[in-house]
Order: structure tokens, then C-alpha cells, then sequence
């Protein structure tokens, strides 16, 4: 008997995708198995990811609008020209899907010159080469005649919501937009009892969990994301007296994916080639304020330092998260890509 509950309890869990559709570009739905897991362990499970599924991921959303031509005097005014209104107009832009790794804000344009009649869709929109539109079919205004027409829209990522007042409106003239940054549409899970028909165990269960997105990332990319925010929150729970993450009594410890630019450049750490970066400081990152600071108070001064730095050694870090981790990698790839073009080595 201690046997059978000893292999019982070594177990491990599987995950599988059982089934899937893609009606448009705007909505993606997936339906996940978990099995075994322990009585109450599936709705614990169930009830936290689909907390985090909806709560916790960043999406990308159009917050302003800025109408640099025509006499825009309040949000309900018409443009001549265009059969929409503002209030409409300004709607319909905020249904635009949008993916991107943004990170804080960026501007976009809808400029046209002397068209019309016609339909303006999100293909007119012009965006920075890091944001994506995910359906360019989607309507914003339709011309009635041919006019010039120049909107200036703010892009922002961050998760949530954000609800403005119906007549908030900016000294440089423009208009705040009710941003859902809310990439997944919807989550459902339900329970079923584990085994076949003749061999059902009431001790064990199996979570399906039903996740839908709005096409700017994939229900499976989202299940990852939601994970992964989850054991951010929790790893400051896993800090042991010598300051390293172990799962487990130290059998199994916690890993972060890779940054995939340290095998390009493992041979300068390894053999110590001459390079740049000793002489490449941090405040050329473009960090935001927060996190260059905590880099500062742990002596992570130079581009070198980042790269010979572990994962563990930035997990150590007091008030830096996995997503402030993300960042980093980003802006070091990022310089380091236009320290190639540049010829520098």
C-alpha cells in the first residue's frame, strides 16, 4: 500500500490542447485537459488561472486621438466629409486589435490627402515597426467626399481597463479613448472525474479550461503568459536564507527561459576577446528609472555586467519582476543589433 502511494504521489502531471478554432483574425478559441490532479487541486487551479488569464495580461490599445486638421471642438462634432461622427469615430478605434512588445508609448498616424469617397479601415493606419494591427479590415470612418484627413493616435500596452470621462478632452486638443487592454475574450473551466467509465477514481480529477482571444495572441500563448505572471507573484515566496530559488527541499529549481542573444556572445565571455561592452554603460539602455535604479544599487553598471550576470543573479534583485527581466533582454538585444550595424566590432 505505501508502495502504490508513493508511485501515486510521484505522478506526473499532463497537459494537452483537445481541441481548437479560428473564427476570424478577432477571435481564437482552444480547449486545454490538465489531468490527475488531487481533489480540489482542479478547482483551485481553475479558478486562479482564469483570474490571471483575465486580469493579469498586458494587451496593446489606441488611448488617444489627436485631430490635427479640421474644427474638432468637442467630442461630438462632425467633420465635414466624413458621415461619422467623432464620438463614432473615436469607437471605432477603440476596437482596433493590436499586438506589439511595447513597452510604454508610442504614436501612430492615420493620414490621407485629397481621398474619398471611401471606406478608412485600420490598413490606413500607419504604426512603428514593433506594433502590429491584427485585423487591417476593421472600419473607423467612411469618407463622403474627397478631404485631408491627419489623426495622430497614442498607442499604449499595459492590462485592465481604463474608462475616461465622456468629455475628457486634452490642452493639446485631444481625445482620451476607454482603452480594454484585455487580450483574452473569455475563460471557462469545468471538472470531470479522472479514468474510464469502469476505473473512475473519486480522488482524482481532470481540469478542461476553454480560452478565447481576440487574435492578438493564441489561447496557448496566453495560458503561457498567465503562468508565468503567476510565478512571478509567487517566487518571492520561494527565497530560501541563502537568497536562491529552489522548488522542492532543493531538487528542482526554478529557471527562466533564455536570453537569446548569451550564446552569440558566449565567447566573449569565455575567452575574454576585446570587446566594447566593458566600456558600455547601462544609462545607454534606455532603461526605465525603476529599473535602471535597482541595477545601480546591485552593481549591474555596464552592458558586461548584464551579460555575464545569471538568472539567478537578476531573480535576486528586490523589486525586479520576470516582465522587468523581459525588458532588459529586450533593450540589451536591441543595442547590441545597432552596435553590428554600427561596425563597432
Amino acid at each position: 500500500m505505501s508502495k502504490q502511494k508513493q508511485i501515486k504521489s510521484s505522478q506526473r502531471l499532463e497537459w494537452q490542447s483537445i481541441s481548437s478554432r479560428v473564427d476570424n483574425k478577432r477571435f481564437y478559441y482552444e480547449r486545454f485537459m490538465l489531468f490527475p490532479l488531487r481533489k480540489g487541486q482542479a478547482d483551485t487551479m481553475g479558478s486562479t488561472l482564469r483570474r490571471a488569464l483575465l486580469g493579469e495580461i498586458e494587451a496593446t490599445c489606441i488611448t488617444r486621438a489627436h485631430f490635427l486638421n479640421g474644427n474638432v471642438k468637442h467630442e461630438y462634432s462632425t467633420i465635414v466629409g466624413i458621415q461619422e461622427s467623432v464620438h463614432e469615430i473615436l469607437m471605432n478605434l477603440k476596437e482596433i486589435v493590436l499586438k506589439s512588445n511595447l513597452y510604454g508609448t508610442c504614436d501612430a498616424f492615420l493620414s490621407l490627402s485629397g481621398k474619398g469617397p471611401q471606406n478608412i479601415t485600420a490598413q490606413n493606419i500607419n504604426t512603428p515597426s514593433d506594433v502590429e494591427i491584427v485585423d487591417k479590415t476593421q472600419h473607423i470612418a467612411t469618407l463622403t467626399e474627397s478631404i485631408d484627413l491627419d489623426i495622430r493616435l497614442e498607442i499604449e500596452k499595459n492590462c485592465g481597463y481604463r474608462i475616461e470621462s465622456p468629455t475628457k478632452n486634452f490642452p493639446d486638443g485631444s481625445y482620451a479613448i476607454d482603452a480594454v487592454f484585455k487580450p483574452v475574450l473569455n475563460v471557462n473551466y469545468n471538472i470531470f472525474p479522472y479514468g474510464s467509465e469502469n476505473e473512475k477514481n473519486e480522488k482524482d480529477e481532470i481540469l478542461c479550461l476553454e480560452i478565447s482571444t481576440n487574435g492578438s495572441l493564441t489561447p496557448k500563448e496566453a495560458l503561457y503568459e498567465a503562468s508565468w505572471k503567476l510565478i512571478d507573484l509567487f517566487i518571492p515566496f520561494l527565497h530560501t536564507e541563502e537568497e536562491n530559488i529552489y522548488l522542492d527541499h532543493n531538487q528542482h529549481k526554478v529557471t527562466l527561459p533564455l536570453f537569446n542573444f548569451y550564446e552569440r556572445f558566449s565567447e566573449y565571455r569565455e575567452f575574454k576577446i576585446n570587446s566594447p561592452y566593458p566600456c558600455c554603460y547601462i544609462d545607454q539602455l534606455e532603461l526605465p528609472p525603476r529599473i535602471y535604479n535597482c541595477l545601480i544599487r546591485t552593481n549591474l553598471y555596464s552592458v558586461w555586467n548584464l551579460l555575464n550576470a545569471t538568472h539567478e543573479d537578476f531573480m535576486k534583485i528586490e523589486d525586479l519582476g520576470i516582465e522587468d527581466i523581459k525588458q532588459i533582454a529586450h533593450s540589451l538585444e536591441k543595442y547590441i543589433i545597432d552596435i553590428e550595424q554600427d561596425g563597432v566590432f
